[in-house]
């Protein structure tokens, strides 16, 4: 698989993967409000954190193929 495959390939993980943690992110927003917990604003924080995660992850991998070139 080339250089270019692997990060696309990896491009669509991590939308994926911000895709799960935006929509994890507004239901425990919107729940924490409609239900009064407050134990779900710590759920929007870690899906926060792990969609930057991600995303820093796929950075990390498109610069390491860059320095090939």
């Amino acid at each position: 698989m080339s250089e270019a495959a692997l990060v696309k390939a990896r491009f669509k993980r991590m939308a994926a993967v911000n895709a799960v943690c935006l929509l994890t992110a507004i239901a425990a927003v919107g729940g924490a409000f409609a239900l009064g917990q407050d134990w779900l604003f710590g759920v929007f924080g870690l899906a926060l954190a792990a969609g930057f995660v991600a995303q820093i992850w796929f950075i990390a991998a498109f610069r390491r193929a860059k320095e090939g070139v």
